[in-house]
């Protein structure tokens, strides 16, 4: 690969003590399986400064957070929801059951497709109230047709209460459970079960390393989504672009964590250094310039190529979780893109508005997971289950086939399984 010029280089990032993350989260899921709602208890008092009795989020402080928020406020939750909402029934109504399909006469074979029966939102607290995620999370479990939908976020620290715009979005949302407990310790409890917690069958949404961890230790008792990283964009961009636009999108995604990434594949070298001298402008009065600026340092990265080919290889490579397309003709290479977790076509897209109200779902994999996997959707929680049923006839004829392979692998016992059929 022919990259003309680094402009700006990212560190790199450096190897976690994953031995002690991991050790750490053994603990803490050991301490909850081990004592249920007095572990999560003592965590809560220790991680958030505030002890609650009763775990699950009542109905009067659901109804004391909508009198809390605004007109507006709520209108733009509604009017987000209900995007999120209309993009998840149009997804789930392209999925369709297969019925007596018959690769052979006698033979039906089909697939129907079934919602979990109950799912964990896990909605991030944080350094910030993350209401679209609720929104996110819970609209296409809704609309999958889960039955039991549980919603968890940790309480705003030393206060006992998850933040009123999180809870409002969680309720509009449609959970029907929410409980105000949050780190790894609500991922175990959530996973096997505590005094005042029943256990679900899935947990999805991002969260810290330690929710992360949490995740991956416990997949297996529990299905989840995919293990979440730092946020990132990556964007291609021609000289057509707005280069106060290009760096108001990579700030977007540097505000998020010290270790968010944003990546710019600049067509241009003129344009690449106009887009860092944007950068440096709107530091200097963003509000949030802490988080951004480290991240930027650290991890920001500006690129020159010598062609859009280069820059699709590149992009495939990196395989980012938000991926922007601003260039005078982006049609030219759409095609030609395979792995991201969302993509945003042209100028005008920003790649804020997919994480808030376009209607696209904002939970995507990062870390180089959209190799093999895209984000939350409807059908995250939908399984595909297959049915077969046969005549006599198809089951006689297909007997001595399944025979002779079972046979061949030296399973006695299936072959006898099937010979049984021809009696």
């Amino acid at each position: 690969m022919n990259i003309v010029r680094i402009i700006k280089k990212a560190k790199e990032r450096t190897a976690e003590d994953n031995r002690r993350l991991r050790g750490t989260v053994t603990e803490i899921i050991d301490s909850v399986c081990e004592n249920g709602d007095a572990a999560l208890k003592e965590y809560s008092d220790r991680f958030d400064g505030y002890v609650r009795e009763e775990l699950r989020v009542s109905r009067r402080e659901i109804d004391e957070a909508y009198s809390k928020i605004s007109k507006q406020e709520l209108q733009d939750l509604k009017e987000a929801c209900e995007n999120i909402e209309a993009f998840a029934r149009a997804q789930r109504e392209s999925m369709s059951e297969v019925r007596d399909f018959s690769p052979a006469p006698g033979i039906f074979l089909g697939h129907r497709i079934i919602p979990v029966s109950s799912c964990c939102c896990y909605v991030p607290g944080g350094s910030y109230p993350l209401y679209s995620t609720a929104l996110m999370l819970i609209t296409p479990a809704r609309v999958a047709g889960v039955r039991r939908i549980v919603a968890c976020s940790p309480a705003v620290h030393g206060t006992g209460s998850i933040h009123y715009k999180t809870l409002v979005a969680m309720d509009l949302a449609g959970a029907d459970e929410i409980y105000a407990v949050g780190g790894a310790q609500a991922i175990a409890a959530f996973a096997y079960g505590t005094e005042q917690i029943r256990p679900v069958d899935m947990i999805v949404g991002p969260g810290n390393k330690f929710v992360a961890e949490a995740k991956r230790q416990c997949y297996g008792q529990i299905g989840i989504d995919f293990i979440a990283g730092p946020s990132e964009v990556l964007v291609i961009a021609d000289g057509q672009a707005d280069p106060e636009v290009l760096a108001a999108d990579l700030l977007a995604q540097c505000e998020h964590d010290p270790n968010a990434k944003g990546f710019l594949l600049a067509t241009e070298e003129s344009l690449a250094n106009r887009v860092i001298e944007a950068v440096e402008r709107e530091l200097e009065s963003l509000t949030t310039a802490g988080i951004a600026r480290k991240s930027w340092e650290d991890y920001g990265e500006v690129v020159v190529v010598d062609s859009l080919k280069e820059a699709v290889d590149v992009a495939n490579e990196y395989a980012p979780e938000h991926l922007e397309v601003n260039l005078e003709d982006p049609e030219q290479i759409i095609g030609q893109l395979e792995n991201y977790g969302s993509l945003f076509v042209g100028g005008n897209t920003a790649e804020v508005f997919g994480d808030y109200a376009s209607g696209t779902n904002h939970t995507l994999p990062t870390v180089r997971a959209s190799r093999y996997t895209g984000g939350v959707w409807v059908g995250t929680f939908l399984k595909v289950c297959t049915d077969q049923r046969m005549t006599a006839e198809a089951s006689g004829k297909i007997a001595p086939l399944v025979s002779r392979m079972a046979r061949g692998e030296g399973l006695e016992g299936h072959a006898v399984a099937a010979e049984k059929r021809l009696r």
